[in-house]
């Protein structure tokens, strides 16, 4: 690591102070709280100077420190909230020193700030209302800073061990980074334009050196393989090529049995990482392997599809289909790594980018308002803002539940008809594809049981719609398909399990829907109904 300073930013809540204090005493370096030092030189607390002189007179001297500090080495500094939104205090932090933005969900802010009194900018204010406004107001400028850490789910020596990372790699690229806590497997998952390139010294902050195993498929290879192979070249790792078939066909026995027999030609150890280079079934057999061999190797995924790099790739669930079912045969086995890069989906046909947008619309139901209304208003670009905002709605799900013992299981909103639908399709149906219509027949099954308005679905459908996504379900007799839906391993208790839509950001969980229920709801949704 340079001795550049390290300056922690972001907005009030973070854990800038505690996070800059546990950093500079790991790396044996001064640290710096700006707002410390301002109230000593103001001889007030900033409370007291923004009720006596106002908050330009605070600004001002905030600026003349910023201008102090900035070309100094060596120190860890935490600035104020709002201390590099000025666009020539930013400037000059991020000409001379690492800043790393550390981010947060506004809800988890308000559990932060919760009872406190020495917030000059939410006095007098409804806080939820303040917190909002000020996020919206500052987002461009934080969104100007190039590394990006987001700290919801993490304590204060993840954070710490994080930053740590994310200052080695320095800020050649912008860099967003929605780490999991250890509860939930203790990984990043790396979002930014251009990540390809950059992969190996991702890969070596976290610990992979020497030779790796890359899985991947034939088409994906050929895009995108000899970018991959520069990289880890590039960064000392040598890396063996395993291809499986594309798609769905991956996530067989026999292919499992193929990558064990080049998993055993490589020589792989247990510390040999394996990297999954393709969609969201590749990352899924790929990653069953790595569990299973030699009882674990470590993995690092890279997806390649608008649906993995959303959903299948983040969360660290790994399977193989049975004759009897789709994923029947998996575990639970976090990768060390995610790379997140929006740029790998320019090469998608354009059939796999419209399908990968189901899930996004997914996320923005389950957890996301703001995406859905962005995808409503402007469609899905830019990719490099809509993709980590769906991202982000996963790393929040697994990080609350790892195991998929409860608030997870909300991930399945559309899935539970969805997997029926491919598995009687022989696999023609693409997963997004069966996902749009399985979201429109939950959200028929909502309104008829009175869990919402009838306006959610017709938002919905028109979505779906304009992004070029089915919303009717081919024609499959309702009891067919109800069949198809009890052999899946949602069902619980014998009972069909459904995720259902209620409003935008927020879904519940229903197993209470009869055969009937579901039948009358599929005939609506059934082309030509």
């Amino acid at each position: 690591m340079s001795d550049r300073s390290i300056v922690l930013t972001g907005f009030m809540g973070t854990g800038k102070t505690a996070v800059g204090r546990a950093l500079a005493e790991a790396l044996g370096r001064p640290f710096v709280d700006m707002d410390a030092v301002l109230e000593e030189r103001l001889g007030m607390t900033i409370s007291a100077c923004f009720a006596s002189a106002g908050e330009t007179a605070f600004r001002e001297a905030e600026a003349a420190l910023a201008r102090e500090l900035a070309p100094q080495r060596g120190l860890v500094i935490a600035t104020g909230g709002g201390a590099l939104v000025p666009e020539a205090n930013r400037k000059a932090f991020l000409e001379h020193a690492t800043v790393v933005l550390l981010e947060c969900a506004p809800e988890e802010i308000l559990r932060r700030l919760e009872g406190t009194s020495d917030r000059p900018l939410l006095a007098g204010a409804d806080p939820r209302e303040a917190v909002e406004r000020l996020l919206e107001s500052r987002r461009a400028a934080y969104e100007a800073i190039p590394l990006r850490l987001d700290v919801t789910h993490l304590s204060i020596p993840e954070v710490a061990e994080c930053v740590q990372r994310l200052a080695g790699l320095g800020a050649a690229a912008p860099l967003q980074v929605l780490a999991l806590p250890a509860a939930a497997g203790g990984y990043d998952v790396a979002a930014g334009e251009g990540l390809l390139g950059r992969s190996a010294s991702l890969l070596r902050a976290v610990g992979v050196e020497g030779r790796a195993v890359v899985v991947t498929e034939p088409r994906v290879r050929r895009l995108h393989g000899a970018a991959l192979e520069r990289a880890l070249s590039a960064g000392g790792i040598r890396a063996g090529w395993l291809e499986v078939p594309s798609g769905e066909a991956a996530k067989t026995y026999a292919t499992l049995q193929a990558l064990y027999d080049g998993l055993l030609r490589s020589e792989a150890e247990r510390g040999t990482p394996v990297i999954a280079l393709g969609g969201g079934a590749l990352s899924d057999v790929a990653g069953f392997a790595a569990a299973t061999w030699l009882r674990g190797l470590p993995w690092i995924v890279i997806p390649t599809t608008l649906l993995a790099q959303v959903d299948a790739g983040i969360g660290g669930k790994v399977a193989i289909d049975h004759p009897g079912g789709k994923n029947l045969i998996g575990a639970f086995h976090p990768p060390r790594l995610v790379v997140v890069d929006p740029e790998l989906l320019r090469t998608l046909p354009p059939e796999e980018l419209r399908a990968g947008l189901a899930e996004v619309v997914k996320h923005g139901i389950i957890g996301a308002p703001e995406l859905f209304r962005h995808l409503e208003t402007h469609g899905p670009e830019p990719l490099g803002w809509t993709v980590p905002q769906a991202v982000r709605v996963k790393v929040d799900v697994v990080a609350a539940d790892p195991m998929e013992r409860g608030r997870r299981v909300v991930l399945n909103l559309g899935h539970t008809t969805a997997h029926a639908l491919e598995r009687l399709s022989g696999f023609s149906l693409r997963h997004g594809e069966a996902v749009s219509i399985g979201m429109v027949t939950a959200a028929r099954l909502a309104v008829r049981l009175g869990l919402c308005e009838a306006a959610l679905e017709d938002r919905l459908v028109g979505l779906l719609q304009r992004l070029g996504l089915p919303v009717r379900g081919p024609r499959i007799e309702p009891d067919r398909l109800w069949a198809a839906m009890s052999s899946d391993k949602k069902r619980q208790h014998g009972a069909v399990r459904f995720v259902l839509p209620v409003r935008l950001g927020e879904v519940v969980l229903w197993d209470g829907v009869s055969s009937d229920e579901f039948a009358a709801a599929w005939r609506e949704v059934m082309a030509d109904a």
